[in-house]
């Protein structure tokens, strides 16, 4: 049975920006990031009013087509209610198009919010698997959507059902205090579509066996040792293959692993993180990057979703 909810019922999610693969971890490493999008609901009568602040306004579609609207009318769907009416505004920081989980942010903001519906209206609430297994279907791999989720570092894989679909599972890792990351993020756009349609469909045994061993480290340098950060960060799959279609990108990352800054393509790119257990970038990488088109930002580890029925979830 489908419960419809009632005008006038509110609830806001906040949830962060992410960087996938981190290197090596291709489509199961992912770490969120202190940037944040915020998403307030508002039930009504009929009908649907969307604005959007911020990143993406007069970009976005502001019909049911938006990413944001979709899931939300995933997460009702799923939790067994309707909205005759919507009013959805959304205040975006995370810059689309750019590696930073934009698309995982709009999907699990748009259910959290649904959860601070159905709590305002006495049904249960989606559980942490539930949001990280919706949101992972409409992005078709859990990292950048997990990351969202739980915030701080995640490891996430995909086992296959007794229904022989995908489910999506992910663990936190434990981020070493010490570590600082520093994204760069350019001018420049980029499609994920576009950037995986440069990679082989197989690799060579070496190459997989280097990535395996690298992932691996990753987890331990990322939780206990990040003197490790620059040797568990190397990858031979995939960011090689994307260089030639962002090669502004792919400079400024070796020029910081150059300067012993850990960087990776955040994602598909085009942005670069840096992270390191250092204090802050040296000037001279700073100064590059600043010079080369790239907004070069100190962020910390961020915070798993939050909802709330009402309009308070950002702190």
């Amino acid at each position: 049975m489908t419960n419809t909810l009632p005008a006038g019922l509110t609830a806001t999610a906040v949830v962060a920006a992410s960087s996938a693969n981190l290197g090596p971890g291709f489509d199961s490493l992912g770490l969120a990031l202190s940037l944040y999008d915020e998403i307030i609901v508002e039930t009504t009568e009929s009908g649907l009013q969307l604005e959007v602040e911020g990143e993406g306004a007069g970009q976005v579609p502001l019909d049911a087509t938006h990413l944001v609207v979709r899931a939300i009318e995933a997460g009702l769907q799923a939790t067994g209610h309707r909205a005759a009416g919507l009013i959805v505004r959304c205040r975006n920081e995370i810059p689309h198009s750019r590696g930073l989980g934009s698309s995982a942010a709009a999907v699990v903001g748009g259910l959290a919010v649904v959860n601070g519906l159905v709590a305002q209206a006495g049904s249960d609430p989606m559980s942490e698997e539930q949001l990280i297994q919706l949101s992972s279907e409409f992005e078709g791999h859990p990292d950048n959507a997990a990351a969202a989720v739980l915030g701080g570092a995640v490891v996430s894989w995909t086992e296959t059902g007794d229904d022989g679909r995908p489910r999506y599972r992910a663990a936190p890792i434990r981020v070493h205090p010490d570590i600082r990351l520093f994204p760069a993020v350019p001018q420049q756009r980029s499609s994920t579509a576009e950037t995986r349609a440069v990679l082989p469909e197989q690799v060579s045994h070496t190459d997989a066996r280097f990535n395996l061993s690298r992932a691996a480290l990753l987890v331990v340098a990322l939780s206990e040792r990040p003197d490790l950060l620059m040797a568990a960060t190397q990858d031979v799959l995939h960011q090689p293959q994307r260089a030639a279609a962002m090669p502004a990108s792919a400079e400024y990352l070796q020029l910081l692993r150059r300067y012993g800054v850990a960087a990776v393509l955040s994602g598909a790119g085009p942005t670069v993180l840096g992270m390191s257990s250092q204090v802050g970038l040296p000037d001279e990488a700073v100064d590059y990057g600043t010079a080369n088109g790239f907004t070069v930002r100190e962020m910390s580890v961020g915070a798993g979703v939050r909802w709330t029925s009402g309009v308070a979830a950002r702190n």
